[in-house]
């Protein structure tokens, strides 16, 4: 897409004006340069003006602050008849002068000089403007607009070009939300078709969902493919320290839109400037800029008539729950579209998109990494095809292989390999016993995930080793028994440190974590408590799509607090003797593993899945209903 040329008209009388300005300042330097008559009156020292007014030889003298101006009486021919000295603190001249008889009196006030009086008057008001001019036009970026144009639009407009054009084809995984904005595309190529039959688009279509999901890049998609100007903002530029400056924005992006219709604005991270007016912070009586820049937004959008060229306006943010519902009803935005993480195959189709980009050695499987980036958005898998091929050209390769792509799916899920940090002996054998045990745990519960790598080579800022269990199925829900067996393999690697060292460390500490979430959603979220009922007792708030803590608790009295205590520790509890039962009925295959993976650091692929699948469960490891 190609950015707007703004008009080059007011450059050149700004600059006309500048050379205006630069000729006055020209004359005053002149001026300073003029002879001056006061500098031209020889100056003599003090003591030879002292011994000439006692000889007798000066006849009158101008007494100033700054000089003593006289003349004498016997000048030579050709010598000056009028001196100037400068006066020292002598509190006897007066009466030496009147003694000698030397006229003496203050200097006649000096006749002004109108050439200068209007420099003094005209050119530094006019330098003052210069300079302000100057610092004002390169805070707007060399714009016509100058200071005064805070108020002025800060969208960038761009028009679609065939060489930058982005369309629906450079968007993947996502099939649901581009077809809900094809209507968008068709409207803005064909309004005669829905104006004949009295249908009327959406005003506004709001795009939600997770970061990094492609909302934008939705928005440039829908601008390609209608081949119209696009304006895109952020929420947050409409907002300024000047008072009324954000409505005044608002007002100008809508002008500015209404003369390039049809076309697209877009503003981004809407929830800047939306967000709901019930929970103003404001002063009773008062009006802030944020509440003033949303009533005209408001104002704007139900301005536009049905004789008017179509301007769609898109709008994205990651927390709908914000924003005022006076935004969201219809004849505003209209049409709220989910933005959605992409399942197996829309991840398929964005690594299609971005693998294209980058050269890919022969027998790259797509699937396969596709499959294993379960809850991926668009933009992660962007980055991981990246990391790839950064992977590649740090080790001189030309291509990018399997095994690169491997590595950045780690390095995006655990961090980077820290080989600088070296444990200690004892330490990475506590290290090693713990991943083993995840991994036992985990080959034997039920689920879609399934044990793909141990690794004791710590990553990122906090893993000292990690077990990567990949998901082998697309699964959107999850049974009581699949997050029990959850619970039970985040417990699998501290019930390994009781078994072989008698004794547990702060390793498992985020495996703790973890594991009581998943326990306390299952009993105030999922109501999946025999004895609680089903109920919910956590408060659902927060963002949908950001995340964040757990939600908080409701107010319950203390026995069902207790009450909810006492299942959530039961869970934990029968999924820490589960894992011990595991855990024992499969010892030798911990110590096999364990002893492996201490000289290798690292197992993976077919040898893991032979190990594991020796692995049995223990009768006792097979739970019933509490």
């Amino acid at each position: 897409m190609a950015i707007r040329q703004d008009d080059n008209r007011p450059n050149r009388r700004f600059g006309i004006i500048n050379l205006v300005l630069i000729g006055f300042g020209v004359l005053l330097l002149f001026s300073n340069f003029l002879p001056n008559q006061a500098a031209q009156v020889p100056r003599v020292p003090y003591s030879l003006f002292i011994d000439q007014v006692n000889d007798g030889h000066v006849k009158r003298a101008y007494i100033t602050q700054d000089q003593i101006r006289y003349e004498i009486t016997d000048a030579e021919e050709g010598a000056p008849s009028v001196l100037a000295t400068t006066p020292i603190f002598d509190m006897d001249l007066p009466q030496r002068l009147e003694q000698k008889g030397v006229e003496f009196a203050a200097a006649p006030p000096k006749r002004p000089n109108f050439f200068t009086t209007l420099l003094s008057w005209v050119v530094p008001p006019l330098i003052f403007i210069l300079v302000l001019q100057f610092f004002a036009r390169r805070q707007m970026g060399g714009g016509a607009q100058g200071a005064l144009s805070f108020t002025k639009s800060k969208a960038k407009v761009y028009v679609p070009d065939e060489e930058s054009r982005v369309t629906f084809a450079d968007v993947a995984g996502v099939d649901e939300a581009k077809t809900e904005l094809n209507e968008i595309v068709d409207f803005l190529k064909n309004p005669e078709r829905y104006a004949a039959i009295g249908a009327r688009i959406p005003k506004g279509v709001l795009l939600v969902g997770p970061p990094g999901t492609g909302k934008t890049l939705l928005s440039k998609a829908v601008a390609g493919e209608a081949s119209v100007p696009f304006f895109i903002i952020s929420g947050s530029e409409f907002v300024e320290l000047f008072v009324g400056a954000g409505a005044a924005r608002v007002r100008d992006l809508f002008e500015e839109a209404k003369k390039k219709a049809p076309c697209i604005i877009f503003i981004d991270e809407l929830d800047a400037i939306g967000k709901s007016r019930s929970g103003s912070m404001g002063v009773v009586g008062g009006n802030d800029e944020r509440e003033q820049t949303l009533n005209q937004l408001l104002t704007e959008m139900d301005g536009f008539s049905a004789q008017d060229k179509p301007v769609i306006v898109l709008a994205a943010t990651n927390q709908p729950e914000t924003l005022d519902a006076a935004l969201l009803r219809p004849g505003r935005f209209d049409r709220q579209v989910l933005v959605d993480r992409p399942d197996l195959s829309g991840r398929k189709k964005i690594l299609d998109i971005y693998a294209n980009k980058v050269k890919l050695a022969e027998g790259v499987d797509l699937d396969k990494i596709a499959q294993a980036t379960s809850g991926f958005a668009g933009a992660d898998l962007a980055n991981l095809v990246n990391e790839a091929a950064l992977l590649a050209a740090r080790a001189y390769r030309t291509t990018v292989e399997q095994g690169d792509l491997n590595e950045a799916i780690e390095r995006v899920v655990a961090g980077l390999e820290k080989k600088s940090r070296v444990l200690q002996p004892d330490e990475k054998k506590v290290v090693a016993y713990h991943e083993v045990g995840h991994a036992i745990v985990g080959h034997l519960m039920p689920g879609g995930s399934k044990v793909a790598k141990i690794s004791i080579v710590p990553r990122g800022m906090a893993a000292l080793g990690y077990t990567l269990q990949l998901p082998t199925e697309e699964r959107f829900l999850n049974s009581k028994e699949d997050l029990e067996g959850q619970i039970a393999t985040l417990l699998g690697g501290r019930s390994a440190e009781e078994i072989v060292f008698g004794e547990v460390t702060t390793g498992a500490a985020n495996d703790l974590q973890r594991a009581t979430d998943i326990a306390e959603q299952m009993v105030g979220t999922y109501g999946m408590s025999d004895t609680l009922g089903p109920l919910a007792y956590d408060k659902q708030g927060g963002s949908r799509f950001l995340g964040g803590p757990s939600n908080p608790r409701r107010e319950v009295s203390d026995a069902t607090a207790q009450a909810i205590d006492h299942e959530v520790r039961g869970l934990v509890d029968r999924a820490h003797e589960r894992a011990l039962s595991i855990l024992h009925g499969n010892r030798d295959l911990l110590e096999n593993i364990a002893g492996k993976i201490l000289d290798k650091e690292v197992i993976e692929g077919d040898e893991l899945k032979e190990l594991l699948a020796s692995s049995t469960l223990p009768s006792e490891a097979v739970l019933t209903p509490a």
